[in-house]
């Protein structure tokens, strides 16, 4: 029981779920507050953790509109499949060319790659041209993601529905004990959903990199849940439709940023659970601990 009169520490308090201009749950103006590590987390620098770091030997799979595998932000695409629905209505994963008629899934592919050049990238569609999508197909995606033990899963989505909740997060948890670390958007509007709110997910939502550091892409810890990092998400550069590049703002485009740092930590590190990436995406952010070599 908290003493009247005592502050309430910031990680038993719900973060604020809308900023103006940000997305929400995305960070304040001015970026978060400063964090002071553990001793033996501050020694883990960001070099140590993915310095030199290409993505190589990391598979990572993007569950969206799908994939524009020739768009060059995105430099290929190794799997490309979707979920559909058979003739009795089951969803199924099949093979399938990859394009994107929408644009959101190469964007967070492009952003992925510019981190991780070198990862492999798979492509599973669940969401239609008109980025909407029905729990069945985002759960029977997710499975098979799961199931093909890829090392990372970046979902930029979210479902409200709470029908979906006890399977979205059985299925969380199972990624979590076989080593798939899932990147989760935060909703971009002040409402519950899902997965990103699941523990054994990582959590993200937007900053707006200008009013922090305007000469280094970053990414910060956020003390007060339910989010627990931000990147860049604030009109940044992606890749889009028809081999363009224009700029957006959304947790969707800040997600693929820590899904990318995550392939670097694994590629340098292969034997890191979801845990101890997790970790290190905590000792590395730019607002924790005091000097990380980066």
């Amino acid at each position: 029981m908290t003493e009247p009169g005592a502050a309430v520490r910031p990680w038993r308090q719900e973060g604020v779920s809308q900023r103006p201009g940000v997305p929400a749950w995305g960070a304040p103006r001015g970026g978060p507050p400063a964090v002071d590590a553990d001793l033996w987390l501050s020694d883990a620098s960001a070099s140590w953790a993915y310095g030199g770091a290409d993505g190589s030997g990391v598979r990572v799979c993007v569950l969206d509109t799908g994939v524009d595998a020739s768009h060059p932000m995105v430099g290929g695409v190794q799997t490309a499949m979707r979920v559909e629905l058979d003739a009795t209505g089951e969803p199924k994963v099949v093979p399938t060319e990859p394009t994107d008629s929408t644009g959101h899934g190469t964007a967070c592919a492009g952003v992925i790659r510019s981190l991780a050049p070198a990862c492999s990238l798979a492509s599973v569609q669940v969401l239609t041209s008109g980025a909407q999508g029905t729990g069945r197909v985002l759960i029977a995606g997710l499975k098979w993601a799961i199931d093909e033990g890829y090392d990372v899963i970046n979902l930029s989505l979210s479902t409200s529905k709470p029908a979906l909740r006890a399977e979205l997060a059985e299925l969380c948890d199972t990624a979590y004990f076989r080593r798939s670390m899932i990147c989760a958007s935060a909703h971009n509007s002040p409402v519950t959903s899902y997965p990103w709110r699941f523990a054994a997910v990582t959590s993200v939502a937007s900053i707006d990199q200008r009013t922090v550091d305007n000469d280094q892409v970053k990414h910060y810890y956020n003390l007060t849940p339910p989010v627990e990092f931000f990147a860049p998400g604030v009109n940044v550069q992606v890749a889009w439709t028809a081999g363009t590049v224009i700029k957006a703002t959304g947790n969707s485009f800040a997600t693929p940023y820590i899904t990318g740092i995550c392939a670097l930590i694994l590629s340098k590190h292969p034997e890191l659970t979801p845990f101890e990436v997790k970790t290190l995406l905590y000792s590395t952010s730019a607002n924790v601990g005091g000097s990380h070599v980066r």
